[in-house]
């Protein structure tokens, strides 16, 4: 990532409005937790500020918000800190770092005795006091110098416990954040009792942790990175001051406190600077699909004597430094919304923003979710809003920055007509639909069913699809399986390509209950879960005549999941008739352990599948014997021998299987300690499926 590139201000009125435009920012975040500006355009901002000061240092503002912790944008709180909390500076690419190291090296006149990695939190930085063991204040970093009493929050904090294993007076500092699984929960506990909606998780963390007097708790979470000894600490505990960086992390692991190391990038030390960068990479690569957001990387001295002697300024130690990472959340501004409709006859609304870069990446739409969370979110056309692209995942907006409203902005007009048929819609769910349901955009429905990981009936693609669907010969999925020779002719105006499809048709019929099911298209459930439901049932009889709570038995399925499968498959009940009419299986045959497998190498006459019990993640592209199947393939293959197929890696997963070009899934397998192997081993492990 490259630093900000400084925009020299024409002259001091440009100069001026930038420092005020930046302090406002400051004050917004600091103040309630929402600012109209995400963190690169900060950085970018403060950045041009201070290169016209070092042009025009004539010209400096006393309001400047450069050199100062907060932007300057806080006043003196009520608590002086006993050891000042400082800021960091930054460097944004490996040049810089290894420019910030070499002046380390030339303060300490020599190699640093080694360096200690760990994830930048983004949240709000806290001192959590502790007297025996017991939490008996918190304040945040304020100024540096003083900040604010929040012992409000003290036992609303996970990670941050009331008292800890052992009896000492301590000083813990570390971050408060809001999990990004989390956010949705926080935004509906907010908007429930009348609160405009958060528009990040950062944000959410900031304002919550401050405001007082509230009926409700926003549940935040809290990372520990330093631990400081304090007057009235027991005379036989080790000098904590004394102590390097990598203990003192252990230490604060050791009392109970939730540390940056218990984060699945986990900590780095090490006395090479290749080591740190590699690190660096490691969390760029993986961030993303973490729950705690991370903005960057802590660099710091590790050896006590190191950062002594380095030292610090007024703002920043000298002995450490933040490694800033592109962001995953930016802000812009909603131009528009657009609603279309989906296969199963959902309605889905679409933002379009003013473009922004998010890693690289040039970001224009932003899913708006559903008209449900629009309302929840009160989302304005012309608001500026935050919107987050994290690896894989469709771009989505995740709320208003309601301070930055100018009173322009316009309310989101919802439909009352189906965008694609112009029909009537239901309402009465979250989730707005067509009451055409899949008829009302059929040939999407077709398409998704007949393709590869699905009915795999190659050579009918989106324009036979919609011939087909034109002349009235496909009017449901179970159409495909009684089309005649004629039919095929008109669509595709070939007899020979006809011949061929028929014979794609009749091999198609013989697909496992899995796709079969998938095929249909039920809302809720998807190719996963469509194995998950055969594999359990063996049957659509059986699943059709499942109860809720049989159901629930499956995983992934709750409640109200459940009861949007029964609507459905009563819904869909004349469809499954016809497709069993037509000869289409509907049974799941691979349910029972397959004869070649039915020895295991354990012991004679032992069934059990290979991978029973084990979570399995296949990451990459695949190869040998596994060259052709595709992630869904590898996903069936996976279940077929009994695992379970993840799509995320995690300390829960059993096993990753890494093909070519398996990237960050399989460094955090690393990293967690994960068994990975290649596609050759597995093929071995699970010939028998096949």
């Amino acid at each position: 990532m490259p630093s900000p590139s400084p925009v020299l201000l024409p002259d001091r009125s440009a100069y001026l409005l930038a420092v005020e435009e930046a302090r406002n920012a400051a004050a917004a975040y600091y103040g309630g937790g929402d600012s109209p500006l995400d963190d690169a355009t900060f950085d970018r901002l403060v950045s041009d500020i201070a290169a016209y000061e070092q042009q025009h240092p004539d010209h400096l503002s006393a309001d400047s918000p450069t050199g100062k912790v907060a932007a300057g944008a806080l006043t003196e709180g009520m608590v002086v800190h006993a050891t000042p909390m400082l800021s960091l500076g930054n460097v944004y690419d490996a040049e810089e770092l290894a420019g910030w190291a070499k002046s380390l090296g030339k303060r300490l006149g020599a190699s640093p005795r080694g360096l200690h990695a760990s994830p930048k939190m983004d949240g709000l930085a806290i001192a959590a006091h502790y007297r025996d063991g017991k939490l008996v204040r918190l304040v945040t970093r304020g100024t540096g110098t003083t900040g604010d009493d929040v012992s409000h929050a003290i036992g609303t904090i996970d990670g941050l416990p009331a008292e800890l294993s052992t009896p000492v007076s301590v000083e813990v500092r570390g971050e408060v954040v809001l999990l990004q699984s989390r956010f949705e929960e926080a935004n509906r506990i907010r908007t429930t009792h009348g609160g405009a909606p958060f528009s990040s998780p950062r944000n959410a963390a900031s304002g919550s942790l401050r405001a007082t007097g509230r009926d409700y708790v926003i549940p935040l979470s809290f990372y520990g990175y330093g631990l400081l000894s304090t007057t009235d600490d027991r005379p036989d505990r080790p000098i904590r001051e004394a102590m390097t960086h990598t203990d003192l992390m252990k230490e604060l692991g050791s009392l109970g406190i939730q540390t940056a190391g218990d984060t699945p990038v986990g900590t780095l030390t090490s006395p090479l600077l290749k080591d740190v960068q590699a690190y660096v990479e490691k969390v760029a690569d993986q961030r993303s699909a973490l729950d705690v957001g991370i903005d960057g990387v802590v660099i710091k001295a590790d050896h006590p004597g190191d950062q002594a002697a380095a030292g610090s300024n007024s703002r920043a130690p000298l002995w450490a430094i933040a490694y800033k990472l592109p962001s995953l959340e930016v802000t812009s501004t909603l131009t528009a919304a657009t609603w279309t409709t989906g296969r199963t006859g959902n309605l889905a609304p679409r933002g379009e923003v003013l473009p922004v870069d998010i890693e690289g990446v040039s970001v224009q739409f932003a899913t708006l979710h559903n008209p449900s969370m629009i309302t929840k979110l009160g989302l304005r056309i012309g608001d500026r809003v935050v919107v987050r692209r994290a690896g894989d995942v469709i771009p989505q907006i995740l709320g208003p920055v309601v301070s930055a409203r100018t009173g322009e902005e316009k309310p989101i007009e919802l439909p009352t007509l189906c965008p694609n048929c112009a029909g009537e819609i239901d309402t009465s769910q979250e989730r707005w639909r067509c009451l055409k349901g899949r008829g009302c955009n059929l040939p999407a429905s077709i398409t998704y069913a007949v393709q590869r990981d699905v009915l795999h009936i190659e050579g009918i693609g989106p324009k036979i699809v919609a011939r087909l669907v034109e002349q009235e010969a496909v009017q449901d999925v179970a159409d495909l399986f009684t089309l005649t020779r004629g039919q095929l002719i008109e669509a595709t105006g070939s007899e020979k390509t006809a011949a061929k499809l028929l014979e794609r048709i009749e091999t198609a019929k013989q697909q496992p209950l899995s796709r079969v099911f998938c095929a249909l298209g039920v809302r809720g459930t998807g190719r996963s879960m469509s194995r998950r439901l055969a594999a359990h049932f063996g049957s659509m009889a059986a699943i059709q005549a499942a109860s809720a709570a049989e159901l629930c038995q499956v995983e992934g399925i709750g409640a109200e999941k459940s009861a949007l499968v029964i609507g459905e498959l009563a819904e869909l009940e004349p469809v499954i008739a016809k497709l069993g009419a037509a000869g289409v299986n509907l049974t799941e045959p691979d349910r029972n352990i397959p004869a070649a497998a039915a020895v295991a190498p354990g012991s004679a006459g032992d069934t059990t599948p290979p991978l029973a019990g084990l979570t399995v993640v296949a990451t990459g592209a695949m190869t040998g014997r596994l060259e052709t199947l595709s992630r869904s393939g590898m996903n069936e293959l996976i279940e077929r021998a009994g695992g379970r197929a993840g799509s995320s890696v995690s300390k829960s997963t059993s096993l990753v299987v890494a093909g070519e070009k398996a990237g960050s899934k399989k460094a955090k397998a690393e990293a967690l300690g994960v068994s990975v192997i290649g596609p050759d081993k597995f093929a071995e492990m699970i010939s028998a499926y096949l």
